[in-house]
């Protein structure tokens, strides 16, 4: 570290590109900077202070180059060029423009239709290649749909079988009933491929005239379904044309939220008003959000061969001019960049920003799928941070006696049960929850100062501390982590006459909560949780203590020789079954103690 140091202070004052190296001489990291010397030694002061990731990369730096430019603008160019070559670890790596897709008829009896994103050497007819998968995979959904056709696997040549819900909600013709012969099915399936190849326009036209052939038939039934059918294209046709946006026709939405040391990127490609196609990204958060959006665009649009005239974004970029200047370098293309507050594109923003939350959430398969409630507490308390991994403490005792304290962690608005931990109180022996809870974070803290370059749960501070109680209990948090120059909000858990959670509180003042629903369900959860987890360690003591008490009172037997039984046994009823022999097994246990005990509990059964 003291060589890269010296190193950094050696650059010079100018724009450049920096490229780190691991002991290997591999390439971990390319980056750009205004001014080299400023940007590449921020890395190697006060480490501590960087987000994980970017701890992580620095401590795997053993070296550094780096390029000096004549402007920032050569080094943007120059970055992107280099972190395509080279593909490093740490920066943000997306992969090349979508491939392509195709429309598959399988080659059988009853063929289906299927949405494939590889062509094989096969006897099935393919339709493609298409650039656009999303609009191919609806259209496939949308022949499904329109001509009724089975999704299932079963084969159809075979066995009768009984068909499944779709049959019965209309959703498919059944062939597996055997009730519409080869023939007419695949009259059906070349209905569909002239949609595919002619669209809905001539697909309308050519079953119009067969409805109107049947229908002078005397066709009534055939006629029928035709009708049904035409009606479903128009439908599908309506829907389709449905414009999203009338202000900006051609345009990309970037949204991205931020889950501690997640980040999740939702893009949405608009062309003539209408979503056209939508991607998520999923990676690891480095550095700042502002620093992490712009190099999203940056590898984004160097991979992408269209770029439309207007580019959304949920918050700001670093130097959006240098950008726009890039992007038209390198695509030929003049961009506007805008951010909105309010109307109709701020609306389409949240509902990007809404797609991201719900990726992550698939993803990592929370159960809690609204953590967006973390974004809700932190505006009504004024955090400057999102509190995606909160500590709520609480104390518990019986008149004074066995004063023990727990603490459980809520992760992304889950409970991070692993992370849970319970304290005995070892300073006092008479009721004193201000000395309990002193104690109690004194530790905390202590442990987080031992642990701090570990793995363990200790080695991480919380964004925000939840205490039960009120004013009181949350003067004694702060002033303990004032003292060791610790800077996290703490708020107290306020209940009502009826113990019943009613508001948060922190320097005299009372936050009430019971208006926001989803915030007061939150809190009351997390109270609840605190005070069953602290509670349920006390009582375990008591009835421990209560063991241990029956078990001294027989002769012969201490609490050194209690507590071996009850490991070994592990309740009273068990050791009263037990046998000389089993008991003299226990080492420090020999056949006078245990005939000691033996005849304790005979006596105990006979009373």
């Amino acid at each position: 570290m003291f060589f890269l140091r010296n190193k950094a202070n050696s650059l010079p004052e100018k724009p450049g590109v920096y490229i780190m190296k691991d002991i290997n001489k591999n390439i971990i990291y390319i980056g750009k900077a205004k001014i080299l010397r400023r940007r590449v030694s921020q890395y190697f002061i006060n480490n501590q202070k960087n987000y994980e990731k970017v701890r992580a990369m620095v401590s795997n730096i053993s070296d550094f180059d780096y390029i000096i430019t004549d402007s920032e603008f050569e080094a943007l160019v120059l970055e992107c060029s280099l972190i395509k070559k080279y593909q490093p670890k740490y920066n943000i790596l997306l992969k090349d423009d979508k491939g392509y897709s195709y429309i598959k008829i399988t080659n059988e009896d009853f063929p289906r239709i299927l949405y494939v994103k590889q062509k094989i050497n096969d006897s099935a007819r393919y339709f493609g290649p298409y650039v656009n998968s999303f609009d191919i995979k609806n259209l496939v959904q949308e022949i499904i749909n329109i001509f009724k056709l089975p999704t299932c696997n079963r084969n159809f040549s075979k066995f009768k079988t009984r068909p499944c819900l779709d049959y019965y909600i209309n959703k498919c013709i059944a062939p597996c009933k055997h009730e519409i012969s080869i023939k007419n099915y695949n009259i059906l399936i070349n209905e569909a491929i002239l949609f595919i190849k002619n669209g809905s326009k001539n697909t309308i036209e050519y079953l119009t005239n067969e409805m109107l052939k049947a229908s002078e038939n005397l066709n009534f039934e055939k006629a029928a379904d035709l009708r049904d059918r035409i009606k479903s294209i128009k439908t599908v046709v309506t829907e389709k044309q449905k414009v999203v946006s009338n202000k900006i026709k051609n345009q990309d939405i970037i949204a991205l939220v931020i889950n501690q040391n997640k980040v999740s990127v939702q893009v949405f490609r608009f062309q003539g008003g209408s979503l056209y196609d939508s991607e998520n990204f999923l990676f690891d958060f480095f550095d700042n959000e502002i620093s992490l959006r712009t190099e999203f665009i940056k590898r984004y649009y160097d991979l992408k061969n269209y770029i439309p005239e207007n580019l959304t974004l949920d918050g700001e970029i670093e130097n959006s001019d240098l950008i726009k200047r890039w992007i038209y370098k390198t695509k030929n293309k003049n961009i506007k960049i805008l951010i909105p507050k309010k109307g109709e594109q701020f609306k389409l923003v949240q509902m990007c920003k809404n797609n991201a939350y719900e990726a992550f959430n698939h993803k990592y398969r929370n159960q809690n799928r609204d953590w967006s409630v973390l974004e809700d507490l932190k505006n009504l308390i004024n955090l400057k941070n999102t509190p995606y991994y909160i500590e709520a403490y609480d104390i518990s005792n019986l008149q004074g006696s066995d004063n023990v304290g727990g603490m459980v962690v809520f992760k992304n608005a889950m409970p991070l049960r692993s992370a849970y931990r319970r304290f005995k109180i070892k300073t006092l022996e008479h009721q004193d929850d201000y000395g309990s809870l002193r104690e109690i974070l004194t530790r905390r803290i202590k442990n987080y100062h031992e642990n701090k370059n570990s793995k363990n749960s200790f080695s991480k501070l919380p964004d925000l501390i939840l205490i039960d109680g009120g004013f009181a209990q949350v003067s004694v948090a702060q002033k303990i982590f004032f003292d060791q120059n610790i800077n996290i909000p703490i708020f107290g858990m306020v209940k009502d006459d009826k113990h019943r959670t009613r508001a948060l509180t922190t320097n005299n003042k009372i936050i009430n909560i019971k208006n926001n629903i989803k915030i007061f369900n939150f809190i009351t959860r997390i109270q609840d949780e605190v005070h069953r987890f602290t509670i349920s360690y006390h009582k375990n003591l008591r009835n421990q203590k209560a063991k241990n008490s029956i078990l001294t009172d027989i002769p012969g037997v201490g609490e050194k020789t209690s507590k071996l039984l009850l490991k070994k046994f592990d309740s009273i009823k068990n050791i009263s079954l037990a046998s000389v022999e089993e008991l003299v097994l226990i080492k420090g246990i020999n056949k006078a103690c245990a005939e000691s005990i033996k005849k304790y509990f005979e006596k105990s059964r006979t009373c």
